[in-house]
């Protein structure tokens, strides 16, 4: 079975915000990072896409992300922080990314591990359940 996300864009007070109707994958900006992330981490994990859209890495790897994620049913969530918007860099600083994409799992407020760059289904796959094993 196939599931197509859509998206819908909604211009407010001249900013674009993106709303994705899976409810476990999340726009994130530096301004909603500590309730839609670290908070939300206290009861679900979550994984951090830092993206640009000048990336093709970062274009490749999001549908995986979000197939991936559809899967989980819940048991993991998934947050798309665009660095290029605003002022979201800063989120890339404070982790210390250092390349696109750059994918965090975040789970308790805490980092609990890393990959960075465009990898495969099978990868990411075994990269949450390797990790899962800890909750």
């Amino acid at each position: 079975m196939s599931y197509n996300l859509y998206y819908y864009v909604i211009l407010v007070n001249s900013k674009s915000m993106v709303f994705d109707p899976n409810k476990y994958i999340f726009t994130i900006n530096v301004d909603n990072f500590e309730s839609q992330v670290i908070a939300y981490s206290e009861t679900t994990p979550i994984l951090i896409d830092f993206w640009a859209d000048w990336c093709p890495p970062c274009l490749v790897i999001s549908p995986i992300l979000e197939n991936i994620i559809d899967k989980y049913q819940g048991k993991i969530a998934l947050g798309k922080i665009e660095v290029d918007h605003d002022e979201n860099m800063k989120l890339a600083g404070r982790y210390q990314t250092r390349g696109f994409p750059s994918i965090l799992l975040i789970s308790n407020g805490n980092e609990i591990d890393r990959f960075t760059g465009s990898k495969s289904q099978q990868f990411i796959s075994t990269f949450i359940e390797d990790n899962l094993e800890n909750f």
